[in-house]
């Protein structure tokens, strides 16, 4: 069962369940680091993968397809920062509403695109992001299989990871991002607009949505389904809260997510006796167990400076 074939096509299978989950963990890393908890990253990838195939089978171009899941993303982040920074609504409502909207919203554009209800596989022209295969590296034994032939979002969201990385703490903006976040009134008492920068940072974080909602519908599958993300909005900002926001930590954190997804689909294509519904469980039971688990962890590490202090 084991072989080593069995091992490569699992990694694959880790690095490509990861992608979206990378993408989504660092949209909340940046509204993290601008002082906002982004709940909405499911909604705004929902709508970016339907987006997505509506303007690749509109253009009959795969790129325009991407640029305008993209564009969607950054327009429902900016619904979104309109309506907290300038409206002053409640931010954790906003991000439920657009979730809620996006769920039934989607299916309701499907329908008047295409009649369906369901998928737009029947309606809309299949395009799907190309894959790319790394020289001399796909040529080595177990290595080549799992890490060759990845859709190209997929080894774009862990250079995002260095990306953000260095946009946050390399960058005069990253910095004053991080200002802001940390004490928006200190950040604006030496000139920093806070509501710029929580603008700026909802549309990075509808750029990285828009690139997770693109992967689904034009690289995991080549067309839109109803409720596609799946919790994968979800499963993100916990990996984000697991790392407290550290974009490396987040993307690690993802990655451990991916794992226990591929496991799941791994399993489920093995049959046995587990019933489907237990299998599609491991995915968020690891991410609660993650979450309870680190949590306990920093308890434990501020009794112990408490301790000290004392």
């Amino acid at each position: 069962m084991f072989t080593l074939d069995w091992f490569a096509n699992f990694g694959f299978s880790v690095f490509r369940l990861s992608t979206p989950l990378i993408f989504a963990a660092l949209a909340a890393v940046i509204n993290k680091k601008a002082g906002m908890l982004n709940m909405a990253l499911e909604g705004m990838m929902l709508s970016a993968a339907l987006g997505g195939v509506v303007f690749a089978g509109a253009t009959n171009n795969v790129w325009i397809g991407l640029v305008g899941a993209v564009v969607i993303g950054v327009i429902v982040g900016w619904v979104i920062a309109f309506a907290n920074i300038s409206g002053q609504t409640d931010l954790y409502l906003t991000c439920i509403a657009v979730n809620l909207a996006a769920t039934g919203g989607t299916v309701f554009a499907m329908f008047l695109l295409t009649g369906e209800k369901a998928t737009t596989s029947a309606a809309i022209k299949a395009y799907t992001l190309p894959s790319i295969t790394i020289p001399l590296i796909d040529k080595i034994p177990l290595i080549g299989p799992m890490v060759s032939g990845h859709n190209v979002l997929t080894y774009f969201s862990f250079i995002s990871i260095f990306l953000v990385w260095f946009f946050l703490y390399k960058t005069r903006l990253g910095l004053r991002m991080r200002a802001v976040g940390e004490n928006p009134q200190a950040a604006s008492s030496v000139g920093i607009n806070v509501k710029k920068i929580g603008y700026i940072s909802f549309l990075i974080a509808g750029v990285l949505c828009g690139f997770g909602g693109a992967f689904m519908s034009m690289g995991w599958v080549s067309f839109f389904m109803k409720n596609m993300i799946n919790g994968r909005g979800y499963i993100g900002l916990s990996a984000m809260n697991i790392a407290e926001g550290n974009p490396i930590g987040s993307g690690i954190a993802a990655v451990f997510f991916g794992f226990s997804d591929a496991l799941a689909t791994t399993l489920k294509s093995q049959g046995g006796t587990f019933p489907t519904e237990f299998l599609d469980m491991i995915p968020y039971a690891a991410t609660i167990i993650a979450l309870v688990v680190i949590s306990s962890i920093r308890m434990s590490h501020l009794k112990k400076i408490q301790r000290g202090g004392k």
